[in-house]
């Protein structure tokens, strides 16, 4: 395989042809591999690839999964979905500082629409990201400096409590189209941490979740409208 290849190939060094005066200064030429060069230089380039490549090629020897496993590799981390937090492609270490996770696909408009109008499946479907991104958090937002969250129907206002209590280090945080989160939830973290650089697009304007009231099977507060 590629990865394979790459671990096993030389990188040779030739002397320089170019002002011939310098070529006494370089010395001969020498065969180094890939894993022979030192862990600062292999973390560099590690941090070049998406996760699952980074993975693929740790998995090549024990040289390259030991830079994988290095805490220092995993400083940001950014997921596309709510389900890519349960994948085992990445480290959750000490040196997490800056986490960003959205949501930008078809599902996430099926999870947007209120629980009380949902069929079964869709239902099911949703019920699978239910704590999925605030279990994360309380793992990690304890080192984060920065934390973005974009289309986390199951992101709330408690969520952002914890992050009050928890994210001693936090200086920025996003919490965009997260329509579970209130604007009473917002005031509450500006108020408890002033030096937090919030931003919220449209997240306190959109529709909660409302438990429909069992007599009606609507919601409450619509039925209370139409009266």
């Amino acid at each position: 395989s590629f990865c394979v290849s790459v671990c096993r190939r030389p990188l040779t060094m030739q002397p320089s042809t170019m002002d011939p005066s310098t070529t006494k200064l370089i010395q001969p030429t020498v065969d180094l591999t890939i894993t022979q060069l030192n862990q600062e230089c292999l973390l560099h380039l590690l941090s070049y690839l998406d996760k699952d490549s980074c993975r693929s090629l740790s998995l090549t020897c024990h040289r390259l999964r030991q830079v994988y496993l290095d805490p220092r590799l995993w400083s940001l981390l950014l997921f596309r979905s709510p389900s890519e937090l349960r994948r085992d492609n990445y480290v959750l270490g000490p040196s997490l500082r800056y986490l960003a996770v959205t949501w930008h696909s078809s599902r996430v408009k099926v999870c947007n629409v209120e629980d009380w109008m949902k069929n079964q499946f869709q239902k099911d479907l949703c019920r699978k990201h239910e704590s999925l991104v605030s279990s994360f958090l309380e793992r990690s937002c304890s080192r984060l400096r920065s934390l973005r969250l974009e289309n986390c129907v199951r992101v709330t206002d408690l969520t952002l409590q914890a992050l009050v209590l928890h994210g001693a280090g936090l200086h920025q945080v996003t919490v965009d189209f997260c329509r579970n989160v209130t604007q009473a939830g917002l005031e509450t973290v500006r108020e408890r941490r002033p030096d937090i650089r919030l931003t919220a697009e449209r997240s306190a304007g959109m529709i909660p979740d409302i438990k429909p009231d069992k007599r009606t099977q609507q919601p409450v507060r619509r039925r209370l409208l139409q009266k």
